[in-house]
């Protein structure tokens, strides 16, 4: 977990030996820890207050230019919905969409050859799984997307994620204020409420946007963001992947293919898996707190109708948040959970392809490089909900996955998806080995027991003696033995 739960930076490659090549990696201005809402680098995202997420989030606006921006953005601020205004994070998203990524790649709709083309390469992926897992297929059709087809299906996922944070850090200033003091700054509570809505809206529309430029499918953050059951790529971006990897373009998608048919099957057979990773978000989101001395004092001095003082407060820490113990035991649960998303993907494309596609080591050892540099989903993912997804967690749960399959085989390894109690923990990622030989326990006898609890006062079980199986005899079976 890391230290700096609000934001992270990571290395160009990925450390073997784990946090020792994180420390060579300088932060960079608005990069890194505290700075969960200013989504460095993206257009229009906030430069100011680096170590305050509540600073960036609000500080992207210059004082002068205060009055014109809330000109512009007067109609927006009059939203009376959520905490995010999502009519306006899908407006500036499509913008950003359209005005091409960095490289001059502009958006383009999928034509026909190229929905064909995706379709057959996530039919034979899901082919060529069936071997190498017991989880069936996932993907009841194969979509190609264009990026803005892609923002408008992952935009409903977006929204479960971050609301749950942006709410709570909406109502903090509410939270922490004594009664009396909430009638007093009760304008400035709610032209904070309000901006926070309209700048959410307008950052996460820049974040997607911009990811939209970059994702190859629709499961690239590990997560479920697309609806259920359609395995989508994007070819646009599948083709900008591949560029300059000297790999065949139809080995690039197919490879992607398989990835994103894998992670299908995964969400799909695993009914507890979505509601556990987005839980463990809100989780994360009701442990929110701020520092109320500092809210107190800063809020005492300040003119509700002075925009500009309100700002100058904003950046400096007015709302720095509280590192909580919820926060942290949720964020580590969450990188635990999807490590080992990624990690099982990692390890079952890999035996998928290894002996069918030649650049398969190539392929997979470039994306893992990918997410260790902090790739576009891993960036805005940490910077929406402050989550770190260590590298090396990747990796150490890929190995255990592949560990678990020589050991137990197949089913053995994927029956573990059975509750989340069965899954390795964080320290099992340190030790692999250790829980992979470690005695297990008979699942198929547990629910005989369980059975056998639930059902010990009748007498029409199987067995039609009030028994099951191997269930100890009562005392007057013991005598009519003898």
């Amino acid at each position: 977990m890391s230290d700096t739960p609000f934001g992270f930076g990571v290395p160009p490659e990925e450390p073997e030996d784990g946090d020792e090549g994180r420390k060579k990696q300088p932060s960079e201005g608005g990069k890194g820890a505290g700075n969960p809402f200013g989504f460095p680098g993206l257009p229009g995202g906030g430069q100011g207050g680096a170590d305050n997420p509540f600073a960036a989030m609000f500080g992207s606006l210059n004082p002068t230019d205060l009055g014109a921006a809330f000109q512009q953005l007067g109609q927006m601020l009059s939203y009376e919905g959520g905490p995010v205004n999502w009519d306006m994070a899908k407006q500036i998203a499509r913008q950003t969409v359209a005005q091409g990524t960095a490289d001059g790649t502009k958006d383009s709709s999928v034509g026909p050859a190229e929905r064909a083309a995706v379709e057959e390469a996530v039919r034979l992926a899901d082919l060529w799984l069936d071997g190498v897992t017991s989880l069936p297929s996932g993907a009841n059709t194969a979509v190609a997307w264009s990026r803005a087809e892609w923002v408008e299906a992952t935009l409903p996922a977006w929204q479960q994620l971050v609301d749950p944070v942006a709410e709570r850090v909406g109502a903090a200033m509410g939270d922490v204020l004594p009664e009396e003091m909430q009638a007093m700054a009760g304008p400035l509570i709610g032209m904070m409420r309000s901006m926070g809505g309209a700048m959410f809206g307008q950052q996460i529309g820049q974040a997607v946007g911009v990811l939209a430029g970059e994702v190859v499918g629709s499961t690239d953050v590990g997560l479920p963001l697309g609806p259920a059951g359609k395995a989508a790529l994007l070819p646009l971006n599948v083709e900008v992947f591949g560029k300059d990897l000297g790999v065949p373009k139809d080995e690039v998608r197919l490879y992607l293919a398989l990835r994103e048919a894998a992670h299908q099957r995964l969400f799909a057979h695993v009914p507890w898996l979505r509601s556990h990773l987005f839980g463990t978000v809100e989780g994360y989101a009701r442990g929110i707190k701020v520092d109320t001395s500092k809210l107190e004092d800063a809020v005492s001095g300040l003119d509700p109708s002075n925009p500009e003082q309100l700002q100058e407060a904003l950046q400096q820490g007015m709302f720095q948040p509280e590192d909580t113990a919820e926060q942290k035991a949720a964020l580590a649960r969450l990188e635990t959970a999807l490590a080992l998303v990624e990690g099982w993907v990692d390890a079952v494309v890999h035996e998928a392809a290894k002996s069918r596609l030649t650049s398969a080591a190539a392929l997979r050892e470039t994306l893992r490089r990918r997410r260790a540099s902090g790739g576009p989903a891993e960036q805005t993912f940490a910077t929406l909900i402050g989550l770190e997804l260590r590298p090396r967690r990747l990796r150490d749960a890929a190995r255990l996955w592949a560990s678990l399959t020589d050991a137990r085989g197949v089913d053995g390894r994927d029956d573990l998806w059975q509750h989340p109690d069965m899954l390795p923990t964080a320290s099992d990622l340190d030790d692999p080995d250790g829980f992979v030989h470690r005695e297990h326990l008979d699942f198929s006898e547990l629910d005989k027991m369980l059975g056998e609890a639930a059902g010990g006062t009748h007498q029409d079980r199987p067995g039609g003696d009030g028994t099951r199986g191997d269930a100890p005899r009562t005392d007057d079976e013991d005598d009519s033995d003898k």
